[in-house]
């Protein structure tokens, strides 16, 4: 049972060791373009087992896609970040490049994995791999709705000034800035409505302090998160290959639920052996039906600057 990473990067390295310490999985392959970068990062991983007591195996390599070979799960967070003066299209030219040929090379290899797209715009690379790989649907994933919702349910602690182990929510549509639904109306504090606890003002506050989650903590870092992601992408891994059936939302292609089709936005999905096993449909606030909606026009916009 292995699973592909591919990207040694900080987020690409924190999905590899958070999958490898569930001791779930035979084998995990790091992948990157850097000479010797992925194989440095799999041995100071493995220098880790003993003393983090876990046995799955983390290997590295250059580029060689033979030896993701059999993968029954591969996590693509290759890409770039967006530049002083990039314009979007730019940087999805560049991502999107990078994004198809390293989908080419896992598919070549691995004919029936499960493809878990991390690399930004995250709901955009997510259908251009449904475009290009000839993979069922199924077996592509988005990821960014698991970790929008980790983001949403501290806001909702810090705000309730309560154990995160109280409080329950979720995080739909577009994994950007303006385009993050936080479903206020559905989130709870072990079962009771969050909006009990909280009045609207602080409500407001929770969900756009959710929603620039990922740009805070680029303006305190210097650069991106990834512990987050990487334990995000590690809980989505660990139900596939432990068939869970776990409800999470991910960037999944629509044919016509939530009124969408042709798009990958975030929803809520049983994640399991086969991949997305199940997309859950539950009921919007008409507020939050126009919100999806807006959401997805802004995605197909993006979209629009793909070139197959």
């Amino acid at each position: 049972m292995k699973v592909t990473v591919v990207g040694a990067g900080a987020v690409g390295a924190s999905c590899a060791e958070y999958i490898a310490m569930k001791n779930f999985a035979a084998e995990v392959v790091l992948v990157d373009i850097k000479e010797g970068f992925a194989e440095g990062k799999a041995m100071d991983l493995m220098q880790t087992a003993s003393l983090n007591n876990f046995d799955t195996k983390i290997t590295g390599t250059t580029g060689d896609y033979s030896k993701t070979a059999g993968s029954k799960v591969a996590v693509i967070t290759s890409g770039i970040p967006r530049k002083p003066g990039m314009t979007r299209e730019e940087l999805i030219g560049i991502n999107a490049g990078i994004v198809k040929d390293v989908t080419a090379n896992l598919v070549k290899h691995s004919p029936n994995v499960i493809i878990i797209v991390v690399s930004n715009p995250m709901d955009t690379m997510a259908y251009l791999v449904h475009k290009t790989s000839g993979l069922p649907k199924n077996q592509i994933i988005g990821m960014g709705g698991a970790l929008d919702s980790a983001r949403f349910k501290y806001r909702l602690a810090e705000a309730l000034e309560c154990p995160i182990s109280d409080v329950d929510g979720m995080v739909i549509a577009a994994h950007s800035d303006t385009g993050m639904l936080p479903l206020m109306s559905k989130a709870t504090r072990n079962g009771v409505p969050v909006t009990e606890f909280l009045d609207e003002a602080k409500q407001n506050q929770v969900a756009e302090e959710t929603k620039v989650g990922g740009a805070t903590l680029t303006k305190l870092l210097g650069t991106s998160a990834w512990y987050a992601p990487g334990a995000a992408v590690s809980v989505m891994v660990q139900a596939i290959f432990c068939d869970h059936k776990k409800m999470i939302p991910c960037s999944l292609m629509l044919d016509g639920e939530y009124g969408q089709s042709d798009i990958c936005l975030g929803v809520p999905a049983i994640i399991g052996a086969n991949g997305v096993e199940k997309i859950v449909e539950i009921k919007l606030t008409d507020a939050e039906k126009e919100k999806f909606a807006t959401a997805a026009q802004a995605v197909r916009e993006v979209n629009g600057d793909l070139k197959f």
